[in-house]
């Protein structure tokens, strides 16, 4: 499903396919369906899975336990979560405060380890790898996006987002050319050479999107990616994610209170008290929303 928005009028439509004429001022629509037509094509360049494994989760934890210890109090973060992802999905981890997301969402990224239990990229125990071998694979594997952007502010926009490429081996005529060209994919086309003080909230969280498709990642983990946005602005980096998703087949998992993301989300986690407590599968979560207006 695409959405159109004919230049003329303004009008959005949904559509599955080919859309020639704006149904509303009859406008032509042809250079609106050509431009939507190279856009999905560099989407499906900027993200990708080459694994030469056939393994059909990308993601697993088994029996996940992680404590904090603060002074002589051990704190339980993590309580045994066993969760397996599939490529190519949608994710979405929901929690109060306190419950344990955004741990186990560092646990995925390799940004902390498990107290007890394994987790899994693509089947190779992350707890296992030496500090060498755990930055390539962040390096090249995962692509992030934090709630407070972590952009550093003395870059440019363009600086910000070829700095992962750098640390992957990638020339400067390369690191330029897909620097350009994954802001113009964010919409920031004529911003490459701002500063983070010179873009808005909605703008530095854009090029924090595509500073996480910097090395072409298999998997993107977006840790409240809307928490520091306007309603407005969450939604468009919430479809954009979408985008993503749907066009290139990344991964994306996200740990997020925003309720937005069920919309988009094939299957949504809740975590409580440092345990699963539920999965709620995409199907069901369309019958959820479809009976409250029968009662």
């Amino acid at each position: 499903m695409a959405k159109i928005r004919c230049p003329e009028c303004g009008h959005v439509e949904e559509t599955t396919g080919l859309l020639t004429v704006c149904p509303n001022c009859k406008a032509d629509l042809r250079g609106v369906m050509e431009e939507l037509g190279h856009r999905r094509e560099r989407l499906r360049e900027v993200a990708r899975d080459d694994s030469v494994t056939t393994h059909e989760f990308i993601v697993r934890t088994k029996d996940l336990h992680k404590v904090y210890q603060m002074g002589e109090v051990e704190v339980p973060a993590l309580k045994g979560v066993d969760l397996n992802i599939r490529r190519g999905e949608y994710l979405s981890i929901m929690g109060p405060s306190g419950s344990g997301k955004s741990t186990l969402f560092n646990m995925v990224g390799g940004l902390d380890k498990p107290t007890k239990g394994t987790c899994f990229i693509e089947e190779v125990d992350m707890a296992q790898l030496d500090a060498f071998e755990l930055a390539w694979l962040r390096c090249r594997k995962i692509g992030y996006i934090f709630q407070t952007f972590n952009l550093i502010p003395v870059m440019t926009a363009i600086e910000n987002v070829t700095l992962p490429m750098i640390f992957a081996g990638m020339s400067s005529d390369e690191m330029m050319e897909r620097g350009a060209m994954l802001l113009d994919l964010v919409g920031l086309g004529d911003r490459l050479h701002h500063k983070p003080y010179e873009l808005s909230g909605g703008q530095q969280q854009r090029v924090a999107v595509a500073r996480s498709l910097a090395n072409n990642p298999a998997i993107i983990l977006a840790d409240e990616p809307t928490g520091n946005l306007d309603l407005q602005t969450g939604k468009e980096i919430i479809d954009l994610l979408k985008e993503l998703n749907e066009e290139s087949g990344v991964t994306i998992i996200s740990a997020t209170h925003d309720l937005k993301m069920i919309d988009v989300s094939d299957r949504v986690v809740h975590i409580r008290d440092g345990q699963v407590e539920r999965i709620e599968n995409r199907a069901d979560l369309d019958l959820e929303v479809g009976s409250m207006g029968a009662e």
